[in-house]
């Protein structure tokens, strides 16, 4: 009999520091600019990227500092899972929380750190720094490949 992924069997907030880490698909989709509307409260995703991402490994190129250099990049804890919902709906943070299953291209699920990247669900290719962008042009750069939806 084969023992169930910790994902399966742990509650996020029984989950260690580094289990919870690890939910991190590496997407990087959490490190795009997002707009949100003020009457609907819909969020739009833009393909600005923070300064911070490395656009080709698609993860923070200084993540241990990251707050201090970007004061408001949202440290995700599982104890403090109330500001999951504007996380796109592949995130597994969001699945876990929700008592869904991973995705098949979950890293995790694969063994792969490569596989969120083949299955195409990464931001790898498709983004730009916002350092190229000023910010009243971020509604110009709203894209429809990443959804979120509210629960």
């Amino acid at each position: 009999m084969s023992e169930k992924p910790f994902w399966e069997t742990l509650a996020p907030g029984e989950m260690t520091r580094e289990q919870w880490e690890s939910l991190c698909d590496g997407c990087a989709r959490c490190c795009l600019h997002k707009l949100e509307d003020a009457y609907g409260g819909g969020i739009y995703y833009t393909q600005v990227a923070c300064h911070l991402l490395d656009e080709t490994s698609c993860r923070c190129s200084h993540y241990e500092t990251r707050q201090t250099l970007v004061p408001d990049c949202v440290v995700l804890a599982p104890d403090d899972r109330d500001n999951l919902a504007w996380l796109p709906d592949t995130c597994a943070y969001r699945l876990i929380d929700a008592g869904k299953p991973l995705p098949e291209w979950h890293p995790l699920v694969t063994g792969d750190p490569q596989s969120v990247h083949l299955a195409g669900i990464s931001v790898r290719g498709r983004t730009i720094s916002e350092n190229d962008v000023d910010d009243d042009d971020l509604e110009e750069h709203i894209i429809r490949w990443v959804s979120n939806t509210q629960p």
